[in-house]
């Protein structure tokens, strides 16, 4: 079945996106449509004049990726669709995706579609941001909250050693009562905040570009906020930014969260946490470090392994379900990228994570 030419005009007048043909050898736009003068504001007759213009304001960080995708595109090698950013004069981002098309039979021709996505970024960033203060906040809550439980269930047990010599059926009731019922309370804060970390290594990576010392910043923010409440100090340490990664952000997010709660069981109070993260060759590098109470020798060597024999309480008694580290493991993996650690008792620990850097053409 074959549609007339008029609705195909009809639909490339009226589509919010832009859809062009571009000459390579000549260096010409063919063929804009009318979108062009709703999403980049030029003019469809001058699109050739106002070209330079609009390369010339793609945002610095994105220039390098956006060379790269053109050279593949060339070669055949682009099939997905990338985006990047325009800078203007009002000091505003337009986000767009361009997805690219090899034109069949047609040598030197290449062609695709751009689409505004301003909208769409900035609401995803509102709500990662407020996902990120919201595992932040969880977890030093979490650990403000279980400490007083922990240390009510501790004294619980010297009451029912003291009172024992009573012989009081019904005080020793009451005691064993109030010891289950911390015990049975801090279990639920962290099921309740372990719940969606064990889950989600059963879920598929969704992965895009994004900055990673941004996205780390804006983590140890909600931390620095909290310090007063968890009895110690985080830094952070950037050691090159901008840093772009191809990252599932929310999965990897909750790996340094894990990491971070990790430090913050086993460091005494008035301790340090520091996060840092770098480049070294095609490697983006992030280490998580603490002065804690480090890892036993004899507990080293199965650190990853799932329900692992190293698991331990926090220095407030709380649990770990073995889990932890294995999934940090394999959500890492996922990412083509490696995780090891140093530690010593007493000295503290560090672990170090290692992802690979976009590959350029």
């Amino acid at each position: 079945m074959s549609f007339p030419s008029a609705f195909f005009e009809s639909f490339l007048q009226e589509a919010p996106q832009v859809f062009f043909v571009y000459d390579v050898p000549g260096r010409r736009v063919q063929y804009v449509s009318p979108g062009y003068e709703r999403v980049l504001g030029g003019r469809c007759t001058q699109v050739n004049e106002e070209l330079p213009g609009l390369l010339a304001r793609v945002h610095p960080d994105d220039r390098d990726h956006a060379a790269d995708c053109w050279q593949r595109w060339l070669a055949g090698r682009l099939r997905e669709p990338f985006e990047l950013r325009l800078r203007w004069a009002e000091g505003q981002d337009q986000h767009l995706s361009i997805t690219p098309h090899r034109l069949p039979g047609q040598e030197g021709q290449v062609g695709g579609l751009i689409e505004d996505v301003t909208a769409t970024k900035v609401m995803l960033w509102h709500a990662d941001k407020y996902n990120s203060k919201k595992n932040t906040t969880l977890e030093i809550l979490s650990h403000d909250l279980a400490g007083p439980f922990t240390q009510l269930e501790q004294m619980s047990e010297y009451f029912q050693h003291t009172v024992a010599p009573l012989q009081n059926p019904q005080l020793l009731g009451m005691i064993e009562h109030m010891r289950e019922l911390c015990r049975d309370s801090v279990n639920l804060i962290r099921d309740f905040v372990d719940h969606e970390f064990l889950d989600s290594v059963n879920v598929e990576l969704k992965c895009e570009r994004v900055d990673l010392v941004e996205k780390l910043r804006l983590v140890l923010e909600q931390y620095q906020l909290g310090e007063r409440f968890v009895g110690k100090r985080f830094d952070f340490v950037a050691h090159v930014a901008p840093l772009y990664v191809e990252l599932d952000q929310n999965k990897f997010m909750q790996v340094i969260n894990n990491l971070i709660s990790n430090s913050i069981k086993f460091t005494p109070d008035g301790g340090v946490i520091t996060v840092s993260v770098g480049r070294e060759a095609d490697r983006a590098v992030v280490a998580v470090s603490d002065t804690g109470v480090g890892i036993p020798e004899k507990l080293q060597a199965g650190l990853f392994e799932k329900f692992t024999k190293a698991r331990r309480p926090g220095l407030r008694g709380e649990r770990s379900t073995g889990l932890g580290m294995s999934i940090i493991k394999t959500i890492v993996e996922l990412h083509g990228g490696r995780i090891t650690f140093a530690s010593a008792e007493g000295e503290g620990t560090i672990f170090t994570i290692g992802l690979p850097l976009p590959q350029e053409a």
